[in-house]
């Protein structure tokens, strides 16, 4: 039956996180604060039991969430300044040749993307772009489409990328399988709005690169690109190692117990990230002639934009616990199970509605995370359908960018587009994203 306090409540608190942020343009962080308190107040919850409520969230979530996001931002911003992403990018347009350039630039960033920020690792492979529109006299977008499209899939599909890191916590999802299920539906996503869409766009849009001064040479010391994959592929694959160790598919197999326990200490996020930096020092660091200093100053100016990300997730647990704990959350289930929604549209839906009105992504993901982790409760999912859960949200979060989007303003800039080339590029590629995802998670929800 539906409590229609309950049911305001939920809604007060969705519509007062939107307005602060699109009227007033309130932090997220702020909003989201504010938005979990106006949910206890309506639902008539205690004053104490609500911030203790709100104190739990963020707490519970942040233990694990601060961790990974901080580690991983470490281990980006080494990479960013060591050359190796354009050494990358280089190594794989001489593989795939001129003709074939399209492909070996969304390779590139759906790689760069893991351990580096969307928008730092945009800006640092665009001059790549300019000179091949500039070598080959073709449009742009043939060559910025495929990139903006492994970028955008990675940073939103894979860890250790905050986005889906912070909404496998809320969800208590299986990092190991979200990075599976993320490359899984990621790949035929990244084909389609990359390559695929641009050799159709970029014969409708002509677009000439800017001229600009950057170099497009591989940087002096840049180190090799094996070395680079390497590096980036030593936390994805214990992490990925330590999930399938602990699935059914070893489950009735007698592993010595000090090769399980290796696997399990090495196989955490905690522990794979620290080895993933601690070579990406010394490799990408000190061999390639970084000083002490010079490094503390990286990994420091690193931490910057995570904390961002890290405070955001705090309080979308904060949001999911107040949900919980004032009974909106199971009322919100037990609705979705009567009317037969699958949770991964249900996931979906919302994260995509957050996102088109407001525009972040990080906060669409969030927002749904905390609105959908009360409706497990009760529920038996296993740890493949929760990532695949994850994979959904992140979809729905990549839907449709537009004008209330930092990342359109950023594509237009860069790539010289209007308005309307924007949309017609760019927030068809997008959606483009999201759709698959949405396809690919649903479909593979019914056989695991």
């Amino acid at each position: 039956m539906i409590d229609f306090q309950l049911l305001g409540a939920v809604f007060c608190g969705v519509a007062t996180l939107l307005l602060l942020i699109l009227r007033f343009k309130i932090q997220a962080f702020l909003a989201l604060l504010i938005s979990c308190i106006i949910v206890g107040v309506v639902a008539g919850m205690e004053p104490l039991l609500l911030l203790d409520s709100i104190k739990n969230g963020m707490g519970g979530t942040l233990g694990f969430v601060a961790t990974v996001v901080g580690l991983g931002a470490l281990f980006g911003a080494i990479l960013e300044k060591s050359g190796g992403a354009q050494g990358l990018a280089i190594y794989f347009l001489n593989l795939f040749g001129e003709r074939r350039a399209h492909w070996a630039v969304m390779l590139t960033g759906f790689l760069v993307a893991i351990p580096v920020f969307f928008d730092v690792a945009f800006i640092i492979l665009i001059p790549l772009v300019y000179a091949l529109q500039k070598q080959t006299g073709k449009s742009l977008l043939l060559y910025a489409i495929p990139l903006l499209a492994g970028l955008a899939i990675t940073h939103t599909f894979i860890p250790p990328t905050p986005g889906p890191i912070a909404v496998a916590e809320i969800l208590k999802a299986d990092l190991g399988y979200v990075i599976i299920f993320g490359i899984i539906a990621g790949l035929p996503a990244a084909v389609l709005a990359g390559p695929i869409f641009a050799k159709y766009i970029s014969k409708k849009i002509k677009i000439a690169a800017p001229d600009f001064n950057d170099s497009t040479e591989i940087p002096k010391n840049a180190p090799n690109p094996f070395t680079i994959l390497a590096i980036i592929a030593i936390p994805i694959l214990l992490i990925v190692c330590n999930t399938l160790l602990n699935s059914p598919l070893f489950g009735n197999k007698k592993i010595p117990i000090s090769i399980s326990y290796l696997i399990n200490l090495l196989g955490h996020p905690f522990v794979a990230l620290i080895l993933a930096n601690l070579v990406a020092i010394y490799v990408l660091g000190f061999r390639k002639g970084f000083s002490r200093d010079q490094l503390l100053s990286i990994s420091t100016k690193s931490l910057y934009p995570a904390g961002v990300i890290i405070l955001l997730t705090g309080a979308g647990g904060a949001f999911k616990q107040v949900l919980i704990d004032t009974g909106a959350g199971t009322m919100i289930a037990e609705a979705m199970i009567s009317s037969a929604i699958s949770p991964i549209v249900f996931g979906f839906l919302i994260a995509a509605i957050v996102r088109i009105l407001q525009g972040s992504a990080t906060v669409a993901m969030i927002t749904a995370a905390g609105i959908t982790a009360p409706l497990l409760a009760g529920q038996i999912f296993s740890q493949p359908q929760l990532a695949l859960l994850v994979i959904a949200i992140a979809s729905g979060a990549t839907i449709f960018s537009h004008v209330n989007d930092s990342g359109f303003w950023l594509v237009k800039q860069y790539l010289r587009l209007t308005e309307k080339q924007t949309f017609n590029s760019w927030t068809v590629m997008t959606t483009i994203i999201a759709i698959i995802g949405l396809l690919v998670s649903w479909g593979l929800w019914f056989l695991v």
